[in-house]
């Protein structure tokens, strides 16, 4: 039989990569933590004691767990209304610093940093086409670990995986391809044409097929309602209504790149995720649902 202690222990070594395995699978920190701890209640109940790969049957365990979940979240979502994001991570404010943001296992889950753009492409994948493209090419599961989760033969669980890839180059790139620091000009030139309501300025900083996507509650301000927005011209325009908020922004590390955490009065408005590409503004992800805005240890 397993030692209670002796399993806790090797447990909470691996927590910080099990969380991260849960929170690209599902892009929310709380079901990642849900699901997580969801595991140590399986694996505690179960004889350890003769595997010998703890951490890959952990992840597994994970791994099912999610794959349950995202089954489930696709059963329902066409009750959902809008645009529902993944949760950012938060891990540097102006002025200031996010709670918990030197918390190693915060700094794990962005150790291959995952920004938000990418994870919206990962959530419209189908649930086993995602799990198998999570744990392949992020973690490097072999195709024959992941086969039983799934429930196919290891070459169809590789065709999984190949067929999510493909769906992601088709998505386009999804991360910033400049410098952080560059990433910030160009946010805070954002900002202050926003500020200033510079239409042309706004124009020359967004990519001319630049997207907007807000998760909002029906009543919140500029982006009430709006699910998404392409264009430069069309962006631009929502973004001269965002003029009096964009003076209470303040830049953020968020999902390890550009963004905002934008104040109304001393109350949070919005979390903002800048994807920044070819030197232009290529993807707006504005969390404003006063519910989500709540959950997240901001700090602030």
């Amino acid at each position: 039989m397993t030692d209670p202690d002796w399993l806790a222990e090797r447990f909470e070594g691996h927590r910080a990569h099990l969380r991260a395995v849960a929170y690209r699978m599902l892009g929310s920190l709380v079901e990642a933590e849900d699901a997580v701890q969801d595991a140590w209640l399986r694996a505690s109940r179960a004889d350890a004691a003769g595997i010998d790969n703890l951490g890959g049957w952990l992840t597994t365990i994970v791994a099912r767990l999610c794959l349950d979940r995202l089954r489930a979240r696709t059963a329902r979502r066409e009750d959902l209304v809008g645009v529902q994001l993944p949760d950012p991570i938060v891990t540097a404010i102006e002025g200031g610093s996010a709670a918990g943001a030197a918390d190693p296992a915060r700094l794990t889950l962005l150790a291959d940093t995952i920004g938000l753009a990418m994870l919206v492409v990962l959530d419209r994948l189908p649930p086993a086409e995602r799990l198998a493209f999570v744990l392949h090419d992020t973690f490097g599961l072999p195709f024959d670990q992941i086969a039983p989760i799934v429930e196919r033969t290891p070459t169809a669980t590789r065709q999984l995986a190949s067929r999510a890839r493909r769906r992601v180059r088709r998505a386009g790139p999804t991360a910033s391809d400049v410098p952080l620091a560059r990433q910030r000009e160009i946010a805070e030139a954002f900002l202050a044409a926003s500020r200033a309501g510079d239409f042309e300025a706004l124009l020359r900083i967004l990519d001319p097929n630049v997207v907007v996507r807000a998760d909002t509650a029906a009543d919140r301000g500029p982006f009430a309602g709006l699910v998404e927005v392409r264009g430069a011209r069309e962006v631009a325009a929502q973004a001269l209504t965002f003029r009096r908020l964009a003076g209470g922004a303040r830049h953020a590390v968020v999902n390890g790149g550009a963004g905002a955490i934008v104040f109304s009065g001393d109350r949070i408005f919005a979390v903002v995720a800048i994807t920044v590409r070819g030197d232009r503004i290529a993807e707006l992800d504005f969390i404003l649902r006063p519910d989500r805005l709540a959950r997240l240890d901001l700090g602030v």
